[in-house]
């Protein structure tokens, strides 16, 4: 067994905000990380828009304001690298594993842009990881439309804990709430 897989993985909580449906023609506005059971290991950072398209109702969820991202915010190019740097620090102390709720949006952005912006995703070549209503689906048994991260948190205990549309701290949530179901919280 090689040292590597010696060590636990650690479930990386990963939110977008976007200015649109799809990467590419549209921009990942902002992207936050957050390690399951480990407040302290958080990454949060702001992207220049890539394009002149956005859908005002996708940009009003985040609230973020696309002429100061315009003219303050890193680069992708610096955005991703910084990222992916702080992705591949977690392997001293273990296995990154993606997590998003839901995966296919979060993940679709985020693969694309690490991929197009440093060459590589640092969570693989597939970007593959954990969707959280898929992964509740298989540990209660229950129907998609029973496993909204609403009915996860209140299951959990967790009904306090906001959603914001701030990348940084959705991902917090989304640890802590991914934390509270590998811990078993979950009223079985």
């Amino acid at each position: 067994m090689s040292e590597e897989t010696r060590l636990p993985e650690l479930y990386v909580a990963v939110d977008v905000e976007a200015d649109g449906p799809i990467p590419g023609p549209y921009s990942m506005l902002s992207l936050g990380m957050s390690v399951a059971g480990r407040p302290g290991l958080a990454f949060y950072t702001e992207l220049r828009p890539i394009s002149d398209e956005f859908v005002p109702e996708a940009l009003a969820v985040s609230g973020l304001d696309r002429d100061r991202l315009l003219r303050e915010a890193p680069a992708p190019e610096a955005a991703m690298a910084r990222a992916a740097q702080w992705v591949e620090r977690l392997r001293t102390t273990g296995r990154p594993v993606f997590l998003a709720a839901p995966a296919v949006w979060d993940g679709m952005f985020v693969h694309w842009y690490f991929v197009r912006f440093t060459g590589r995703s640092p969570f693989g070549a597939t970007g593959a990881g954990i969707d959280l209503r898929s992964y509740w689906m298989g540990r209660t048994g229950c129907e998609w439309r029973r496993s909204h991260k609403s009915t996860i948190k209140a299951a959990t205990g967790l009904k306090d804990l906001p959603h914001t549309h701030h990348a940084g701290e959705d991902a917090a949530e989304l640890a802590a709430v991914f934390d509270a179901v590998l811990k078993g919280r979950a009223g079985e």
